[in-house]
């Protein structure tokens, strides 16, 4: 990672920050993801069918749906670790699984052992020469990479200590930065923000944010809570049990749709700029709840 960095003044973190925004997306630029009539069966359950969707240079795409509507096994297509069921995709101009290290990629979380010995730089440095075959890159490139990714989520102060003692949240932040010390064109999150207060939150999207404006890098990025991306994010890909929507966020968000997508009623009201979203507890299923934006 070579971009330049800058101190946040709301965060103290150091964070890529490009000169200028860039645009979400352009009209030369080829998709960086594309499905069409994509779908997923599993277990004999359709999770979802005639899916079309495309991810462009410097696109933010957030994720949002309830539990088993099959948010993460999206991201398992993407990385070509599950196959449609119907449709085709296509993800860096290559069938999945083909892009190697041009993706980065932060799993849902996964404490490490109390007793791990793996220091922290140790666990991002992965994400650098991990996928790489033959010789290492020249320490001091690799080191430099390291740094700056450390830096770009807050974590260079612990960097030096063993992953098992860190907290859950701190981990959390090595996970990002692990994903982002390769400098993908693409960027997969799943769930990111678990075990983040509400500034760390702010901290890793500024970092995401600052990332994929100042690398053209297109983010997809599952999430329960769409209130904390709601500044950063272009579009929300919407899985409900009632079929899937795409748009803008004032698109997709609003009580006749989600009414339609999960055949209740649905109310959506922002309060000081925050979606809170209302429905009746008795219509809701158990695998609803923490489904919609709070």
């Amino acid at each position: 990672m070579t971009s330049p960095s800058a101190v946040s003044p709301t965060t103290g973190y150091h964070s890529s920050v490009p000169a200028s925004p860039t645009p979400a997306s352009r009209a030369d630029d080829g998709p960086l993801v594309s499905l069409v009539g994509a779908g997923i069966t599993l277990g004999g359950r359709a999770l979802w069918t005639g899916l079309d969707l495309d991810v462009r240079p410097g696109e933010f795409v957030a994720v949002l749906g309830p539990n088993g509507a099959g948010k993460s096994s999206l991201l398992r297509v993407l990385l070509g670790r599950l196959a449609l069921s119907s449709g085709t995709a296509s993800v860096l101009d290559a069938a999945p699984g083909r892009a190697g290290d041009r993706i980065g990629y932060v799993p849902q979380q996964q404490l490490f052992d109390r007793g791990s010995p793996l220091r922290a730089r140790d666990l991002v440095g992965l994400g650098f020469d991990g996928t790489r075959l033959g010789l290492p890159l020249a320490r001091r490139r690799r080191d430099l990479a390291i740094d700056e990714a450390l830096d770009l989520v807050g974590a260079g102060g612990y960097s030096r200590r063993p992953v098992g003692s860190l907290s859950g949240g701190e981990q959390q932040r090595l996970r990002i930065a692990q994903a982002l010390v390769s400098s993908p064109r693409l960027l997969l999150a799943d769930e990111p923000l678990l075990s983040l207060d509400l500034g760390h939150q702010r901290a890793v999207l500024d970092a995401i944010d600052a990332y994929r404006r100042s690398a053209d890098a297109g983010v997809v990025l599952v999430t329960h809570d769409i209130n904390p991306l709601l500044r950063m994010v272009d579009r929300v890909l919407y899985l409900a049990p009632g079929g899937h929507r795409v748009g803008a966020t004032g698109e997709v968000l609003t009580g006749d749709v989600l009414t339609e997508l999960y055949g209740v009623h649905v109310d959506v009201v922002d309060i000081h700029g925050r979606l809170v979203v209302v429905a009746s507890d008795e219509e809701l299923h158990d695998e609803d709840e923490g489904a919609f934006p709070r």
